[in-house]
């Protein structure tokens, strides 16, 4: 997989520049190395290809419908990029068990907590399963939003190329202070990540996020350093503010 993924990345990350004009400077706030959940919206298919071969040479794993696989090319690429089959509307075990081995392993875990693509770059309210993950890791998040991408069919027709930005905010952890795990803390703390993707993005895009004002960071602890390039997390990075006390309910 690694020879093929050096051979098939680089051609997909040059058509996609071919297509779009990225604007990918800020990748360059992503760690080098240790354990990483990325959380990210998701406008169309461009979102993955673009993010996962424009932070080459470290691979990227993530999470895809197990429909992908329908598609024998399209499966055979996410194949190919170690993509995690997931099935929707259910508690998969499987594949979370794959994701956190993934971050055990010291790799970037990217996540889309909205679940779905958008299509329209709006934002629509977040799924806890990036929640979960993280507090059974210990791993810090990464929050990055794309916007631009959704005119690609619009400027496709018309010949022209695509303004795609890409946008990295300030990485955290997950500090449940202490508290019983609830699902309705769950939720606050999910939406208190997509808030943070929220603020990346121009308000025209932040959907069911487009108040800010009603963003908390009660359960956030942000890392210090974080806009230094390159750096590398450690896999203890939020061990300290995993707290023995909370519980999974």
């Amino acid at each position: 997989m690694k020879t093929a993924r050096r051979v098939v990345n680089p051609v997909i990350r040059r058509l996609g520049r071919i297509l779009c004009r990225v604007d990918d400077a800020q990748l360059t706030r992503v760690p080098t190395h240790g354990p990483l959940i990325i959380v990210a919206n998701h406008v169309n298919f461009l979102d993955v290809p673009l993010l996962f071969t424009h932070l080459m040479p470290r691979p990227v794993t993530g999470f895809a419908k197990v429909e992908t696989w329908d598609n024998p090319l399209i499966g055979a690429l996410f194949t190919i990029n170690d993509a995690i089959p997931i099935r929707r509307g259910e508690a998969d075990v499987t594949a979370f068990r794959r994701g956190l081995e993934v971050l055990r392993d010291g790799g970037i875990l990217a996540v889309a907590p909205e679940g779905t693509r958008s299509g329209d770059g709006r934002l629509r309210r977040g799924k806890p399963g990036a929640v979960v993950l993280a507090l059974r890791s210990g791993a810090p998040i990464l929050p990055i939003a794309y916007y631009g991408g959704e005119k690609f069919h619009s400027n496709l027709k018309r010949l022209k190329r695509t303004d795609f930005h890409i946008v990295v905010g300030p990485m955290f952890c997950l500090d449940p202070r202490g508290v019983q795990i609830t699902r309705e803390v769950r939720q606050q703390m999910t939406d208190e990540i997509m808030y943070q993707i929220a603020a990346l993005l121009p308000p025209e895009y932040r959907g069911e996020y487009a108040d800010l004002s009603a963003a908390t960071t009660r359960y956030l602890r942000f890392l210090p350093n974080t806009q230094g390039s390159p750096r590398q997390t450690r896999p203890e990075a939020c061990a300290s503010v995993q707290s023995p006390g909370a519980v999974m309910s």
